[in-house]
């Protein structure tokens, strides 16, 4: 339920804060240095920090259950007295305690980590009280390491009046002490007007409890509380602190955008010549959703405040045409444009469709790349600067120190979900002059849920190509046993016989350009020594780059009838005639990054396939991804499964700003939520700007000002 907070930029929350919350950790009782450097390693610097680390979950202590009515799987607490003690230390040491009450049920606790001191605690006849989950075992019902306090014989046994909260861990702190520092953060709590930032009527309206009594409520359920509310995330209190986080980080990117829109931009606004003339050597029409989506990039880029888009579309739909033409109005205004991409496998197919569509109508495509070195860097560097270099396409290097752009008006950044948000920032700011900017077209392949578009790009205006280019084939997606890789094998010599071309993407656990290229290097020459009558290529992370374009270029040209390849291929790889594609150990991937392996076939007329090769067993999470992929190819409904499945930090990259950091919020979880918040954004921003602001900082604080790049 709750994230790991995020670490703050210095005092850039103070501002916000009720009486108390912002004092420093160190000021609470029983905390010195080190315990404040390890809060401090969680993201718990201040006192308002302890108030939203909410719990994981909750132990009902409230209650005592007799030993005959427990219930296998379910967590409960008992009293009893120690019948008998065994240790054995047959296998492993273990410590089994025979514990039995006046339902005259016997239960049995089991150690496997224990001391002399506590093995002579645990006397026949002492009274104790021990909570745990029961589960059967060789002799009965057994707890494994239960938490357990000892009785004197006249001691009050009486129950907890509250649940017990269970808190994230912090390393070097026992759950006790942690416990023990939020409540003395919430004896810090302020009057409830005094911590209060939304207006009444919102949380009258959602039937929601001020932030005093939800955080009391969240830290200290009541014993009648309902504990399936809590573990689904959907309690009063819960969703009363998930809104105002939404809230937030909503408010945050619409401040930026709000900041950005102060800039100016030159208006982009040329007869269409250049544009007319592409696409009429384009050897293909336009779809609907493409002419929708260029008419709305064209308006923006007319305007004199900058453009910040975002267009999506799923593998295939045709973006990169959609930039092109866009790049083609901006360079008939006399102006640059600049292309980035995430790997230069990506950039170069970039430029590749770029050349041939630009450069015959007399445009200068130039590209700049980590390998472009030497004279060639320098003469790239001076076509930049002079402005002869009309589209720029390249990958990070477009950013570094010594790149100087003459007149950029529009920056279009691909998969922009790969990059840091410092470096979009950075190709932004190439194109500063005085007080313009360039205009901003951000394109991603990997389908964003709506909920998560609405809350992760408030600071962006979102198109979409939903519409297919006619001649695309439907690819039939199924799910094979690793056991039947015989088969599988048999599947691409009968492909390759038709003239087909096939994939086979390598996939490990291992984050490891190096272990993986091991992998691929091993695969290859497995299906080498079974398909030798077959050309076969290579393709992994390790290679070089040249080696890499060469590889792929004997591939598109048909020289090679099969490639094998880790998952670098999963974007910018665009072959028609390969009509078979093999992902191996398909369980270890997540959907999108499944949905794009398999986006690299179906791209030309022949009836194509994906096959889903797994390792059995499979978990009940990896049977689901592979039977979203096997039924479906619609981009946005497996985006939708995948921010269901694995939320999103995974589904954007943990480097975008707010996203992976939630505290309370879910944001499929939560989605409802989503439309209350753009509402009380827009009243808080047109009559309580101030109040935004405390918003923002209480929960967001110095990452705010990323949030718009």
């Amino acid at each position: 339920m709750a994230g790991p907070p995020r670490r703050r930029g210095a005092g850039a929350a103070a501002p916000s804060l009720a009486a108390g919350g912002g004092a420093r950790v160190g000021t609470l009782p029983g905390v010195g240095p080190k315990v404040a450097e390890k809060l401090a390693a969680r993201g718990l610097e201040t006192v308002q920090d302890l108030w939203l680390h909410l719990p994981l979950r909750y132990e009902d202590r409230t209650r005592i259950t007799a030993i005959a009515d427990l219930v296998p799987g379910q967590p409960a607490q008992v009293e009893a007295r120690v019948v008998a003690v065994e240790r054995s230390f047959r296998y492993r040491p273990m410590l089994r305690v025979a514990v039995g009450d006046q339902s005259r049920g016997t239960l049995v606790l089991r150690f496997f980590h224990f001391g002399k001191a506590q093995v002579a605690q645990f006397v026949p006849g002492r009274r104790l009280v021990c909570y745990g989950e029961a589960r059967p075992g060789q002799h009965g019902l057994e707890m494994v390491h239960p938490s357990y306090r000892l009785l004197a014989d006249d001691a009050d046994a009486t129950p907890r009046d509250r649940l017990d909260p269970v808190y994230p861990a912090v390393e070097g702190l026992g759950p006790a002490s942690v416990a023990k520092l939020v409540g003395e953060a919430l004896k810090r709590l302020p009057p409830a007007e005094e911590l209060e930032l939304l207006p009444s009527g919102l949380r009258d309206r959602l039937g929601l409890p001020t932030l005093r009594e939800a955080l009391l409520t969240a830290h200290r359920p009541p014993p009648d509380a309902d504990l399936a509310l809590f573990s689904a995330g959907r309690h009063p209190a819960q969703r009363r602190l998930a809104l105002e986080e939404l809230l937030a980080h909503h408010l945050s990117l619409r401040r930026q955008r709000i900041a950005l829109r102060a800039h100016g931009a030159m208006p982009v606004r040329p007869k269409g010549k250049l544009a007319a003339a592409l696409r009429k050597r384009l050897a293909f029409a336009l779809t609907g959703a493409q002419q929708r989506v260029l008419e709305e990039v064209s308006k923006d880029m007319a305007r004199p405040e900058p453009m910040l888009r975002l267009v999506q579309g799923d593998v295939g739909s045709g973006k990169t045409v959609v930039a092109a033409l866009a790049a083609a109005n901006a360079v008939e205004a006399g102006r640059q444009v600049a292309l980035m991409a995430p790997t230069e496998l990506l950039a170069e197919q970039h430029l590749a469709n770029f050349r041939a569509w630009l450069e015959p109508l007399g445009l200068r495509v130039t590209w700049l790349a980590g390998k472009v070195t030497g004279k060639a860097r320098a003469a790239a560097l001076a076509e930049i600067a002079s402005g002869q270099a009309q589209v720029v396409v390249g990958t990070h290097a477009l950013m570094q120190e010594g790149v100087a752009f003459s007149s950029l008006a529009l920056a279009i950044v691909d998969e922009q979900h790969r990059f840091g948000v410092h470096q979009r920032l950075a190709l932004r700011d190439k194109g500063l002059s005085g007080s313009q900017v360039p205009h901003q077209l951000v394109m991603t392949a990997t389908p964003i849920p709506r909920t998560l578009a609405m809350s992760a790009y408030a600071d962006l205006d979102v198109s979409v190509i939903d519409e297919m280019p006619p001649g695309r084939t439907p690819v039939t997606t199924v799910a094979v046993s690793g056991e039947r890789r015989a088969e599988v094998v048999e599947r691409i010599r009968a492909a390759c016989a038709e003239g087909r071309q096939a994939y086979w993407v390598c996939t490990l656990i291992e984050e490891s350009e190096e272990v993986e290229g091991q992998a691929a290097q091993s695969t290859y020459e497995q299906l080498g020594a079974a398909l030798p009558e077959l050309r076969l290529g290579l393709l992994h992370g390790r290679m070089k780059p040249a080696e890499k374009q060469t590889v792929m270029a004997r591939f598109k040209s048909g020289e090679l009838n099969l490639l094998v390849a880790t998952t670098v291929i999963e974007v910018g790889v665009d072959v028609p005639n390969a009509s078979l594609m093999i992902i191996e150990n398909a369980e270890r991937l997540g959907l999108a990054q499944l949905h794009q392996l398999r986006g690299r076939v179906g791209r030309g007329a022949a009836a194509s396939s994906c096959v889903l090769m797994y390792k059995p067993p499979l978990s009940a999470l990896a049977r689901e991804r592979l039977e979203v992929m096997r039924a479906s190819t619609d981009g946005f409904l497996i985006a939708e499964k995948d921010l269901e499945l694995r939320g999103p930090g995974e589904l954007l990259g943990t480097r975008q700003t707010g996203l992976a950091s939630f505290r309370v919020a879910d944001l499929a979880r939560d989605a409802d939520l989503l439309p209350e918040v753009h509402r009380a954004a827009d009243a808080l921003l047109a009559e309580a700007p101030a109040l935004a602001e405390r918003v923002v900082a209480r929960w967001v604080g110095g990452a705010a000002r990323f949030a718009g790049a």
